[in-house]
């Protein structure tokens, strides 16, 4: 059966820089087994016991994954019209097969634009010091849509 799991934490990139902290703000509830979290850190979450605290160094294949080249691209630049260009700046859209994507703009000139479809922190080292703060059962709803505290919307894929 799937729990929820409630952490604080702070995460530092491979350089020591800090890029995300909830410290001092809501806790971050998970639902395990879905995917919610980067894998590494859910398997250490789930051996902590309320109130312990820990600093892992997360490695990229348990967090988002090795920095794949072959996911960079240079596209034309017509694909892109209407659109004010920066560098390192985030693109959404759509895949074949209907899902969400997000690319970075590595780069542009007048007649192409350099995706990469790495997630940014690809191939990044993360240091995690997190501390669990809250664990319990998952309610049914909860582990059927992977969401804490359950699901409501008008989207007609469930009986919301």
């Amino acid at each position: 059966m799937a729990e929820v799991y409630a952490i604080e934490y702070t995460v530092k990139n491979s350089r020591g820089e800090t890029i995300d902290t909830n410290v001092g703000q809501k806790p971050l509830e998970f639902v395990t087994e879905t995917q919610t979290i980067i894998p590494g850190l859910e398997k250490v979450v789930t051996q902590m016991a309320v109130g312990e605290e820990r600093e892992v160094v997360i490695p990229p294949e348990e967090a988002y994954g090795i920095r794949n080249e072959e996911w960079v691209e240079s596209l034309p630049r017509e694909q892109f019209e209407g659109i004010q260009l920066e560098r390192g700046m985030v693109l959404y859209g759509q895949s074949p097969d209907g899902q969400v994507i997000a690319v970075t703009v590595k780069d542009f000139n007048d007649k192409e634009v350099v995706v990469d479809y790495n997630h940014p922190l690809a191939g990044e080292e993360l240091t995690f010091k997190v501390k669990l703060v809250g664990k319990r059962q998952a309610t049914r709803e909860e582990e059927m849509t992977g969401q804490v505290g359950g699901h409501t919307c008008e989207c007609g894929t469930c009986n919301c």
